[in-house]
């Protein structure tokens, strides 16, 4: 079911300024445990997906097993492909619309969440404590005892600061790893080009005839990124390259 949220409907806070049309699965499942406040606890997983259609298998079976241990069921799953460091990123949005206070927000790491800069992370952060979503990482140790109902509010408050410290020396530890990762990339590109041994990454021809089938077949660009794996601006490209194509038949 494609769903669709703009600023005119209610609730999305600093998000409205973006359309979103994408699509979630959501999985049936048994009964949710109520939280401490006496409301359900809605497990909301939020996973990057990976162009290793293996690995984002993997990780999903991760979040579904956490879960599972803890006599929780993954109430609805949202499958994002836009890049952590970006703010431009429709499932995430969706999932902070849909959530209520007490939800948790299942991750596997924190850098599927945030590889955002300082700015923006502070942003989403604010999101997060205004909808009261709780964040719940695997490699965060820390937050795991927020999916559970057993502690009482002094302790729960406690484990939620050390939670929100531990959650943003991570976010910015894994902004660290993308800034050092592109500069790397970025020297070798140009010592590459400097040794005239630079010819750019090839083009998958076998893939880019399948999208452009696909989008001149009328494929949403959300349908095709899930499908393919591919940035949306590959798919502006090809997109482009259909126009000039059609133009010089013309």
């Amino acid at each position: 079911m494609l769903l669709g949220y703009t600023s005119g409907e209610p609730a999305l806070g600093w998000f409205d300024k973006y359309t979103l049309h994408t699509q979630s699965e959501l999985i049936d499942s048994e009964p949710v445990k109520p939280n401490r406040r006496g409301s359900l606890m809605i497990v909301r997983a939020y996973l990057r997906a990976s162009t290793d259609e293996q690995d984002a298998r993997r990780a999903r079976a991760d979040l579904e097993a956490f879960a599972a241990e803890r006599g929780l069921a993954i109430a609805t799953t949202y499958v994002e492909n836009e890049s952590g460091a970006s703010l431009k990123r429709p499932e995430l949005f969706r999932l902070l619309a849909d959530a209520r206070p007490g939800d948790v927000l299942l991750i596997e790491q924190v850098d599927r969440l945030s590889r955002l800069n300082a700015e923006d992370w502070e942003r989403l952060k604010a999101e997060l404590a205004t909808r009261r979503v709780r964040v719940v990482a695997l490699d965060l140790p820390t937050s795991w005892m927020m999916a559970t109902t057993k502690a009482d509010d002094f302790t729960s408050r406690m484990f939620e600061a050390i939670n929100a410290m531990m959650l943003d020396m991570l976010a910015a530890v894994a902004r660290k790893d993308y800034e050092d990762r592109r500069r790397r990339q970025a020297q070798g590109i140009t010592k590459a080009k400097e040794e005239g041994k630079y010819r750019g990454r090839p083009e998958d021809e076998d893939r880019n005839a399948g999208i452009m089938a696909m989008l001149k077949g009328g494929q949403s660009w959300s349908n095709i990124v899930n499908a393919t794996g591919a940035s949306r601006s590959t798919l502006a490209r090809l997109a482009k390259r259909i126009g000039e194509g059609e133009g010089a038949k013309a």
